[in-house]
């Protein structure tokens, strides 16, 4: 496992209802969160490689994650300690102008356990790119959140859109597992 990195993408205050002033509220965040901060607890435990994503807008009256804000900061569920790897982005794909890929590169990192938000944004673009570099991935799919979408004029169920997700990522591109399957199998 020396060479496996848990990667917690966007897990910020602006996507918790819980969170006063949040500005985009995602479906069960919160249930999210929680079982990311248990896999957070056991990588901490066996002192294994942790990097936190966090996404900030530079455009001015960002909708969320204004650079500065309260919202953008990383939920306390989840937030890291001081020696943790934090990378801050601009883009849904977590490689995309970030030092994200030289980190693992310096870390020897060849597989990437993948939590956080939004499963059907930044989730997807970033592990797609894991994917195409070549890391072996796994997402907890547990330990994602999305929400409602709309297309043609009609709502599509976050648990719709979560699924068909997990789908897509299981069909090609990662092993995705629930937080209680991929601890029955944690070991190093």
């Amino acid at each position: 496992m020396k060479n496996t990195a848990l990667l917690l993408i966007d897990l910020q205050n602006d996507y918790f209802s819980s969170f006063e002033g949040a500005k985009y509220p995602l479906a069960d965040s919160e249930k999210a969160s929680r079982n990311a901060s248990i896999l957070l607890e056991e990588f901490r435990k066996k002192a294994l490689n942790i990097i936190h994503i966090k996404h900030e807008n530079p455009n001015e009256n960002a909708p969320f994650f204004e650079i500065g804000s309260k919202g953008a900061q990383i939920h306390n569920s989840v937030k890291p300690l001081e020696e943790e790897t934090v990378i801050s982005k601009n883009f849904p794909n977590s490689f995309l102008k970030t030092q994200l890929k030289e980190v693992l590169e310096e870390k020897e990192i060849d597989s990437l356990i993948i939590v956080g938000a939004m499963t059907h944004m930044c989730v997807d673009a970033t592990l797609r790119a894991a994917k195409d570099f070549g890391y072996n991935c796994t997402v907890i799919n547990d330990a994602c959140a999305t929400k409602n979408l709309e297309f043609n004029g009609k709502i599509v169920s976050s648990k719709d859109v979560q699924n068909s997700f997990m789908a897509a990522f299981e069909f090609a591109y990662a092993k995705v597992e629930s937080t209680n399957d991929f601890l029955k199998g944690f070991d190093c």
